[in-house]
């Protein structure tokens, strides 16, 4: 049964590279990939350098805890440091927002909170299912989007391409 699954993806360290590699790490995993547009944002929660932020939508016939070990798989080839603090630079963060409609929170909390409360995970989000219902929140993820507060965080879309080809 294939499983359609939206992850977001953030780099504040050497960020073009980083989300590159990501990406790349992604289609080896899961093959097709429907992107968002790019946006750089400020660092929530902390001081520190302005990430790039962007989802990935992908269809999967892997289980949920098999996604999560082909995420932090992906983070750990691409320098990602375990331990740190919640709040730091990271050279890549790929964070399963959700499953189908599932709603869990056991080994991995989905749907993640931050769609409902960083618009650096929810507009990018609306670009790529906003007719997707928010299995708790009971709405379209491009409703949740028009009833955000927009001013509570500033984001800026970058020009950014990527291809499958890249190495």
């Amino acid at each position: 049964m294939r499983h359609q699954i939206y992850i977001s993806v953030g780099s504040n360290v050497e960020r073009d590279k980083y989300t590159r590699a990501g990406l790349q790490g992604l289609y080896q995993a899961f093959g097709a990939l429907s992107l968002s547009s790019v946006y750089e944002s400020e660092a929530v929660g902390f001081s520190g350098s302005h990430f790039y932020n962007l989802v990935v939508g992908a269809q999967t016939e892997m289980s949920i805890s098999q996604v999560c070990q082909q995420l932090k798989k992906i983070e750990d080839r691409n320098g990602r440091l375990r331990g740190e603090k919640k709040f730091a630079p990271r050279t890549l963060d790929l964070d399963l927002l959700l499953y189908d409609d599932l709603v869990t929170n056991d080994q991995v909390i989905v749907p993640r909170g931050e769609i409902e409360y960083n618009a650096f995970v929810l507009l990018p989000l609306s670009e790529i299912a906003a007719d997707f219902t928010h299995p708790t929140a009971g709405k379209t993820i491009g409703s949740l989007w028009q009833a955000y507060d927009q001013s509570q965080q500033k984001l800026w879309k970058i020009d950014f391409n990527w291809s499958p080809t890249e190495s």
